[in-house]
């Protein structure tokens, strides 16, 4: 044998032994998701082909399942609250948590201690977060009623979930508290990636705070937005805790999420087989949608 082809037997041994590192490496990650991730899916897949009963025997149905989603008039009734619910919640977060990641984006004395209390909420659970607000929102027992008159509200007494309207606005408040912060410290994190070198090019250039923010800061912000938008769309297409806490899809199913409808054809009509066909269809939405942001947005890096 040549040297060459001893080299080459070396290498190629060598090669096998990285791939089998790196297998062994990687297996525990494979497992965690094949066991927490693919054979849920796969058994959800499944489930959403077959009349399955809470207890008996399933029998294959096809498509019957899909089928019934447009027969659901309480999921199509959801479905306008749930985009509803995520535009409104996707656009304020944009705004709001850029705002006051702009607010503490400079070193100065004081900004640490407003960062924190601005991050604070995201180390509530959502559900505990839920349940706090729930009772701020009680009329007979919780304070909010009394702090807001105190301030000067007209009297008489206080609907924060007498109307879908009210419930939708103050559930989006308790929303905003949890998780404004957390979004801030996204913002954050890209703002302190921009070089200061361009901003001090265009304040050389005499570019004013609108023209910085418009035509440096956001296009430079745009992985971070496309971050933002990802995890705002996907939590509000997602959501269920705050309504189904606070206010139980109530009044008169006002406030029902597409995942509050799969819940329901779930655990109270034990309807499984129609509540993982539902599961699987906000599954290729999700997808759809996630992909499309991505596109769009990869489109307008690649202009000029």
């Amino acid at each position: 044998m040549t040297a060459t082809a001893t080299s080459r037997a070396r290498s190629a041994a060598w090669k096998r032994r990285q791939r089998r590192l790196g297998l062994t490496y990687s297996s525990p990650a494979m497992a965690f998701v094949a066991v927490f991730f693919i054979i849920p899916l796969c058994l959800a897949a499944w489930m959403s082909l077959n009349d399955w009963p809470l207890i008996g025997t399933p029998t294959f149905n096809g498509g019957a399942n899909y089928l019934a989603i447009g027969q659901n008039q309480l999921f199509l009734q959801s479905i306008l609250f749930t985009v509803k619910w995520a535009v409104v919640t996707t656009v304020l977060f944009l705004f709001v948590a850029l705002g006051i990641a702009l607010l503490v984006q400079n070193a100065r004395p004081g900004v640490g201690f407003f960062r924190t209390a601005f991050l604070l909420p995201a180390a509530v659970g959502l559900a505990s977060c839920s349940l706090l607000f729930l009772g701020l929102y009680d009329n007979d027992f919780g304070p909010l009623d009394d702090l807001m008159h105190a301030l000067g509200w007209p009297a008489g007494r206080i609907g924060f979930l007498d109307t879908g309207d009210a419930a939708f606005t103050w559930v989006m408040v308790m929303v905003m508290w949890r998780f404004a912060g957390f979004n801030m410290i996204i913002f954050l994190t890209g703002l302190q990636a921009i070089p200061t070198e361009v901003y001090e090019a265009t304040r050389t250039d005499g570019a004013n705070w609108w023209q910085t923010l418009r035509y440096v800061t956001l296009p430079m912000l745009r992985p971070t937005i496309l971050l933002i938008l990802v995890l705002s769309v996907t939590g509000g297409l997602l959501a269920f805790e705050p309504f189904y806490v606070i206010t139980q899809g109530g009044p008169n199913n006002s406030t029902v999420t597409m995942v509050m409808s799969m819940f329901r054809e779930a655990f109270t009509l034990f309807h499984l087989g129609n509540a993982a066909a539902i599961a699987i269809t906000l599954m290729i939405v999700l997808v759809i949608v996630n992909a499309l942001q991505f596109f769009f947005f990869r489109e307008r890096e690649e202009r000029p």
